[in-house]
C-alpha cells in the first residue's frame, strides 16, 4: 500500500531534481530505516536510531562502504531537507574504503573479447573503450550527442550532473551510422503511435512535440515501450545495462579470461591506462574522463608504474 510519508519525500526529491536513480535509493533506504525502527515515524526518531540504524549495516549486514554513505545521504536528506530537523554530529565514522588498483585488460584481451561479441552489443563495448565512458553514460546516448564529423561525444548529465566531450574513434562511424539509422526506424514507428524517447519532465512539458524530433532518440533504445516514473506517458527508454552485462559476461568466458574480473568499467579504466601508457598528458585523460581532481586520475600511473617512474630497485645499483 502506497505510504503518503515516502510520497511526501518523493516529490521533495523531485522538485530539487534529483535523478530517478537517486530517488529510488533515497526512498528504499529510507523505508528500510523506518522499519529497523518497528514502523516508528522518523519525526520522533533522531541521531541515537540513525547510528544504531548504520551501525546494524556496517557490523550486522557488513555492507561495502559505498553503501554505507548511500544510507547515510538519504537519512541526512530525510532530516535536514524533509524533516527540517539537524541531526548533529552521530559520532559514527564510516568504514575506511581501501584504495585498489583497477582492473586493466591488455589491447589482446580487448581484441579476444570484441571477437566474441557481435552487433548492438560489441559496439556498445567499443564505445566505452573506444571513449572512456561510463556504461550508463553510453547507454542514455542521444542522437544529438554524437557528432560524426568531429569525431567526438558530449555526454549529458553524467556523474555529478556534469556535462563533458570526449573522442570518437572514427573506425566506430560505420556500424554507429547503420545503429542510428535503425534508431530513427524505431524513432519513426513509434511516433506512428504517438509515442517516442523517454524524456525529461521539465522538457517535455515546454516542448510537447520534442518526443518527435530524431535528435532526442536513444541510439540505444529499449526493445519495449514502458511508463514514464514521472509523468506516466507511455515511451521507449533505452536499453537496460543488465543486458550489455550479460552479454559481455557470456563474451568474456568465451574468450577464456579467467585470470581477471571484467565488467563494463573495465573498459573505462582500460581506456585511461592505454592513453597514458601511450604518453598521453594526464591532464587530457582527466578531462576526457570528468574527473574533478587529477588525483582520481593518478590512479592509473600506478596500474602502468608511472608512480615510481626513474626510481631504481637498490638491486640494480649492486656492482656486480
Amino acid at each position: 500500500m502506497p505510504s503518503p510519508f515516502l510520497d511526501t519525500i518523493r516529490r521533495d526529491i523531485r522538485l530539487r531534481g534529483y535523478s530517478i536513480r537517486t530517488e529510488k535509493a533515497y526512498l528504499q533506504w529510507i523505508r528500510q530505516y523506518i522499519y529497523f525502527n518497528k514502523k516508528k515515524h522518523p519525526k520522533d526518531l533522531g541521531a541515537y536510531e540513525v547510528k544504531a540504524f548504520l551501525s546494524y549495516l556496517a557490523t550486522d549486514r557488513h555492507v561495502a562502504v559505498n553503501t554505507q554513505k548511500v544510507a547515510l545521504n538519504s537519512l541526512v536528506f530525510l532530516y535536514h531537507k524533509v524533516l527540517g530537523k539537524e541531526l548533529g554530529d552521530l559520532g559514527f565514522t564510516l568504514a575506511t574504503k581501501q584504495r585498489s588498483i583497477p582492473t586493466v585488460l591488455s589491447q589482446e584481451d580487448i581484441k579476444h573479447i570484441l571477437g566474441c561479441l557481435k552487433g548492438r552489443n560489441k559496439l556498445i563495448i567499443e564505445i566505452l573503450y573506444g571513449s572512456g565512458l561510463r556504461i550508463s553514460e553510453c547507454l542514455r546516448l542521444r542522437i544529438q550527442d554524437i557528432d560524426l564529423q568531429k569525431c567526438s561525444v558530449t555526454v549529458k548529465d553524467g556523474k555529478g550532473n556534469k556535462d563533458r566531450q570526449t573522442l570518437l574513434s572514427p573506425r566506430l562511424i560505420p556500424e554507429l551510422e547503420h545503429t542510428i539509422e535503425a534508431a530513427l526506424k524505431v524513432l519513426q514507428k513509434d511516433n506512428e503511435q504517438g509515442a517516442g524517447p523517454s524524456l525529461p519532465y521539465a522538457l517535455g512539458r515546454k516542448y510537447p512535440n520534442a518526443y518527435r524530433s530524431p535528435r532526442w532518440a536513444f541510439i540505444f533504445p529499449s526493445t519495449t515501450l514502458c511508463q514514464h516514473p514521472v509523468t506516466g506517458i507511455t515511451c521507449r527508454h533505452h536499453l537496460h545495462q543488465s543486458v550489455v552485462r550479460k552479454a559481455l559476461q557470456t563474451a568474456v568466458a568465451k574468450a577464456g579470461i579467467v585470470n581477471k574480473k571484467v565488467n563494463c568499467h573495465t573498459f573505462r579504466h582500460s581506456f585511461a591506462t592505454h592513453l597514458l601508457e601511450a604518453g598521453t598528458d594526464i591532464r587530457t585523460v582527466q578531462e576526457l574522463l570528468g574527473h574533478n581532481d587529477v588525483k582520481t586520475t593518478q590512479i592509473y600511473t600506478h596500474v602502468i608504474g608511472q608512480h615510481y617512474a626513474g626510481t631504481l630497485s637498490p638491486l640494480d645499483r649492486m656492482v656486480p
